[in-house]
């Protein structure tokens, strides 16, 4: 595109190509694409190709590691965006990552939970001023390699999160695993929403946030009732 960067411009058109496929697969299912959030996942990306995609359009970013973001961060300190960990995060980041990031996506644990409650109110939020958000990572297949709580414990977890001043639930996420043929995590997307519908109803919290789907089967997300999709490859090319 006239007068981008060759990296820029790259980014931009894979972001037309997603927005398409977010648009076709919305219309399938009788919704608005404009419902569905994009979170563009720029772990192992440089600074330079988050503030590319912040000029395409993209307002909401991923990252996997606290560390890794911390080594970045400054250089897009000026962009008004939201930051995501969507990645595992250890207790002892806990405090770091309340600082760092404006949502936890990859919630798993009432200590966890508790350590970045704590960690809010150290930075002086006090009850009702802006609270961490997080979603609950849900562990919906038996894989070694995948964190999340069990699917059995996932009221129970909503409970007590719901209970913490400084944290903000805003629903679940979880990560199928992988396959080539997309339709293979239909199941696991359905799963999650049900999911999120019962403890709805068990707890009256609102819980409006559904994050799942990837590259390679948000279009099957966004079917079965995806709110946030979490897209790297798909925008930023081949992990470097």
């Amino acid at each position: 595109m006239l007068g981008m960067s060759p990296v820029a411009s790259a980014i931009a058109e894979n972001l037309a190509a997603v927005r398409e496929r977010m648009a076709a697969a919305a219309a399938r299912a009788g919704r608005k694409a404009e419902d569905v959030t994009l979170v563009a996942i720029s772990k192992t990306f440089p600074a330079s190709a988050i503030r590319a995609a912040w000029e395409a359009g993209i307002r909401q970013f991923g990252e996997n590691r606290v560390q890794e973001w911390e080594s970045k961060c400054g250089e897009v300190a000026d962009l008004s965006a939201a930051w995501h960990l969507v990645g595992h995060l250890q207790n002892n980041k806990a405090r770091r990552a309340a600082t760092l990031f404006r949502t936890v996506d990859s919630l798993d644990s009432l200590e966890l939970a508790r350590r970045l409650d704590a960690a809010r109110a150290e930075q002086g939020g006090a009850p009702g001023a802006t609270r961490l958000r997080v979603l609950l990572e849900v562990r919906l297949a038996p894989e070694e390699t995948k964190s999340g709580v069990e699917p059995a414990g996932v009221e129970s977890l909503a409970r007590g999160v719901l209970s913490l001043p400084h944290i903000e639930l805003a629903g679940l996420m979880c990560i199928p695993p992988f396959a080539e043929d997309p339709e293979t995590a239909r199941p696991y997307f359905r799963r999650l929403r049900e999911l999120r519908d019962a403890v709805r109803a068990a707890t009256g919290a609102t819980l409006p946030t559904l994050s799942m789907g990837m590259s390679h089967d948000f279009e099957v997300a966004i079917e079965e009732g995806a709110t946030e999709i979490r897209v790297g490859t798909a925008l930023f090319g081949a992990r470097l």
